[in-house]
């Protein structure tokens, strides 16, 4: 009996050393991401600061695909085409627009343009 009773003071001694270790660890870490926040604002606000008349800078166009790009072209050639399947003509067509606009000279050209041809005939009548 007292083992255990002597087990239950130990276990509360450390519970109580243990909690105050663990509030002051996340109240640092939540200070610090708070400076990281404040510094990163300020820094923003200082950019803006300079110039307030200027649009910011629009995104970076995604970088041309290496090489002929044909695993992409595949996947977009497929994933249109199971658009298509799927009773989504409107969505196949953009995805063929897409592969058409980064690869006018891919071999799927041809095939894409009789899809999206068969595909406006779809979206016609529905």
């Amino acid at each position: 009996m007292k083992g255990i009773f002597w087990f239950v003071v130990c276990l509360f001694v450390a519970v109580a050393g243990g909690i105050p270790w663990y509030i002051r660890r996340k109240f640092k870490e939540r200070q610090r991401a708070e400076e990281e926040r404040v510094a990163s604002f300020l820094a923003a606000t200082a950019g803006n600061a300079k110039s307030p008349e200027a649009p910011p800078a629009p995104a970076a166009a995604p970088p041309p695909p290496a090489g002929d790009g044909l695993a992409q072209q595949k996947l977009l050639f497929e994933a249109a085409h199971k658009a298509g399947d799927a009773g989504e003509p409107a969505l196949a067509i953009q995805l063929y627009a897409r592969l058409l606009a980064r690869y006018p000279a891919s071999g799927f050209a041809g095939q894409a343009h009789a899809a999206v041809d068969a595909q406006k005939k779809k979206l016609a009548k529905g």
